[in-house]
């Protein structure tokens, strides 16, 4: 990674293995649970392709079920046939086209498997879920314990259904580079199946996957073993974590720590440092104080002392901020997640903010031709007021 002397970090390139990021800005993957039985459509097309089409380095698709059990609600995509793979085919043409690169989150959801959309009530399928023609079906985890009282009981996943979960991480992620992302990451966080094996608040298990720190780990590297051995050796892979549960008892940024080592040895090349999620009540650390940049200190922490690149995410809300986080070694990469739901142009604007972009070079040459004569017109009026 070389910086470009003219450049803030922020709008400096990266590479990564055999990816070059044209900067640090990713949109992190933010289920929007609209999927056709897994298959994206023509939402999904506009969705990302916006972000890419304001300026974002990298984009990645939401969390996608590798097995059709492993979907967090109906309207999750899925990676697990080849009309799904088919369907996201111009969804990475369209982000490539803009300069940015396509990635993917690949998942399974574990005990919070079979749910309501949130818009519904991001809870226990219910009557009037079942009314508006959503199915219902058993999910899998380490134990069979339910989330909570009136979710479903999953079943305690056997030695068959690790060994067909952790090849279906393996085909999703090969059918995810066939349908042309260039960046894979394993989602092992927010209570989903690879956290719950991870966590003591939802591992139960008393034999080799369960109990110390290591057996808790032990199916999730697996998994991130069979997936980094798949990919080509030039394809980056990323793993999602939530660095603390936030509850007594529950997994520890001291264990994060343990797990980025582990995973770094296995060719993971970035964690992205999420939190929380392993409770009905939201998918990151309710526990936290929600400030801007709340969860930079997990990213901080992991690149110090894991000695691993690290993504930073949470209110990250202007360039600014972003610079600075790079600039104090917070982390690599910046998620802007939210924001950018608020504003598809905020890499662009932040290239504004920072002072690299004074005449809308960097934007689409169609907007940009707009305006620059529309921010001639606000100056030269400025000016006449001032005089």
């Amino acid at each position: 990674m070389t910086q470009t002397a003219a450049l803030p970090l922020l709008f400096t390139p990266m590479s990564l293995r055999s990816v070059s990021l044209p900067n640090r800005i990713v949109v992190p993957p933010m289920a929007q649970y609209t999927a056709d039985d897994g298959v994206a459509n023509d939402f999904h097309q506009v969705h990302y392709g916006k972000f890419a089409l304001g300026g974002a380095g990298t984009v990645f698709v939401e969390a996608t079920g590798v097995t059709r059990e492993g979907r967090i609600t109906n309207g999750c995509l899925g990676l697990w046939n080849d009309t799904q793979q088919r369907a996201f085919e111009p969804i990475t043409r369209l982000i490539r086209s803009r300069g940015a690169v396509p990635a993917i989150q690949i998942g399974h959801g574990g005990r919070k498997s079979s749910m309501q959309r949130p818009w519904f009530g991001n809870g226990p399928l219910n009557d009037q879920d079942f009314a508006r023609g959503e199915q219902s079906w058993q999910p899998l985890a380490p134990s069979a314990v339910a989330l909570a009282d009136g979710w479903l009981v999953p079943k305690a996943m056997d030695e068959h259904d690790m060994t067909r979960t952790r090849q279906a991480f393996v085909d999703a992620a090969l059918r995810a580079l066939a349908a042309g992302f260039e960046i894979v990451e394993i989602h092992m966080a927010h209570g989903y199946l690879l956290h719950s094996f991870l966590s003591p608040l939802s591992n139960f298990r008393t034999d080799a996957y369960g109990g110390s720190l290591a057996a808790r780990m032990r199916y999730p590297l697996e998994v991130a073993s069979a997936v980094r051995a798949a990919l080509p050796a030039g394809t980056p892979l990323f793993v999602r974590i939530s660095s603390e549960d936030g509850f007594e008892g529950g997994w520890t940024m001291d264990d994060s720590v343990v797990l980025a080592r582990e995973l770094l040895a296995c060719g993971v090349d970035v964690i992205d440092c999420s939190s929380g999620g392993n409770t009905p009540r939201g998918a990151t650390n309710a526990n936290l104080q929600r400030a801007p940049g709340y969860q930079v200190p997990f990213a901080r922490r992991i690149r110090a002392e894991a000695r691993i690149l690290s993504e930073a995410v949470g209110l990250i809300r202007d360039g600014l901020h972003a610079e600075q986080i790079l600039q104090d070694g917070g982390a690599d990469l910046i998620a802007i997640g939210r924001q950018f739901l608020f504003d598809p142009f905020w890499a662009l604007h932040a290239a504004h903010q920072l002072g690299i972009d004074p005449d809308f070079k960097l934007w689409p040459h169609q907007y940009a031709w707009w305006l620059e004569k529309w921010d001639k017109g606000i100056k030269a009026r400025e000016a006449s007021e001032r005089a």
